[in-house]
């Protein structure tokens, strides 16, 4: 039987697990998810993924995505979270609520790894970027497969921007009443500046405008070939997932 592990997506509204199949990156049954608290604080979000990894009944390893920079199990930034989470010891802290190994990865990044495992950049070994648009923008990158973690394009300065996330992410679609057609134009410039300063081979879209790709994609004119997530929502938790299982000791 394959090995399956438990990966968990962190977000500002939700927290959503399930288990994952590391040979398939195919999810077991349906997802739990319960609200994130507020405060979003360390302590009071490992007790939220300890109820998480209780109602699965897990025994090994656990993945956990988080909006933020993450460098060697240490949140590094708080963009959009509690401030409280910058220089917090998140695996610890997590791995002692839970009484397991958590390794926490960023959102992207994590999001990435799965793409990469399964979805749309498998088997691409050439410079491979994702960009996640949401309440923010996300990026992860790749080269011959290899994670180059906790890249932030979406702080990039654009052409008086700054970041960048706060024109072109998703969310203003909806709150500035926008056409697909003038947001994608937002995403296309972005897209066209990180082609000038390092080229991709190809470019995922994720995030849940993925969905909608139909209806805006059409309009992006980037040289790079582009195309839509194709894990979708559930990307976070396989690459969380996988993530835990690469780091977790062999025997």
């Amino acid at each position: 039987m394959a090995e399956t592990v438990l990966g968990i997506d962190i977000g500002g509204s939700g927290i959503k697990g399930n288990m994952v199949n590391l040979e398939t990156g195919v999810v077991n049954g349906e997802r739990f998810r319960i609200p994130t608290p507020n405060p979003s604080t360390p302590a009071l979000v490992a007790e939220a993924v300890k109820e998480i990894v209780e109602h699965f009944g897990s025994e090994g390893p656990v993945g956990c995505t988080f909006p933020a920079i993450v460098r060697n199990g240490i949140t590094l930034s708080a963009a959009n979270v509690d401030p409280s989470w910058i220089g917090a010891d998140a695996d610890k802290i997590f791995t002692e609520a839970c009484g397991l190994p958590v390794t926490m990865i960023n959102d992207a990044d994590a999001a990435g790894v799965a793409e990469m495992a399964f979805g749309a950049g498998k088997g691409n070994d050439g410079l491979v970027m994702l960009l996640t648009f949401g309440t923010g923008i996300g990026s992860a990158v790749f080269y011959q497969g290899l994670l180059i973690p906790n890249t932030e394009f979406g702080h990039l300065e654009l052409k008086g921007h700054a970041p960048v996330e706060s024109w072109a992410a998703a969310r203003f679609k909806e709150e500035k009443d926008l056409s697909w057609e003038t947001w994608a134009k937002r995403v296309d410039r972005l897209l066209d500046h990180l082609e000038r300063i390092v080229p991709p081979d190809l470019f995922i879209i994720g995030g849940g405008v993925s969905r909608k790709w139909d209806q805006w994609g059409k309009y992006l004119s980037t040289t790079v070939a582009t195309v839509p997530a194709a894990l979708r929502n559930e990307a976070g938790i396989v690459g969380a997932a996988l993530t835990a299982s690469a780091k977790a000791p062999q025997t």
